[in-house]
């Protein structure tokens, strides 16, 4: 399943760069995994699930829902500019802050 992160409502969509770059952040231990130093319009991430439990990747502002069974992984490609707030919706103290530039 591939979902889409819609970002945030107020930014319009750029286009995505000819260099887009795979990102991978990996969920284990109750936490997510450190967010990417740089995210780009166009990028992709693949959130990957290593725990011994069910998974969110979950966006505050709703732009995206990844669900992620136990040792599982899921793939969006990033579409427009902006910071977005993300959560687990089964562990809610399981957060993390991605910024994605043009």
């Amino acid at each position: 399943m591939l979902a889409i992160l819609a970002g945030v409502t107020f930014t319009p969509a750029v286009a995505a760069r000819a260099d887009a770059q795979l990102h991978v952040i990996e969920i284990d231990k109750m936490k997510f995994g450190a967010a990417p130093a740089e995210i780009h319009v166009g990028d992709t991430i693949v959130w990957k699930n290593i725990d011994l439990v069910k998974h969110t990747a979950t966006a505050r502002d709703g732009s995206f829902d990844i669900d992620l069974p136990r040792k599982s992984q899921d793939s969006m490609i990033v579409k427009t500019p902006g910071t977005v707030e993300v959560y687990c919706r089964y562990h809610p103290g399981m957060v993390m802050t991605l910024v994605v530039t043009a």
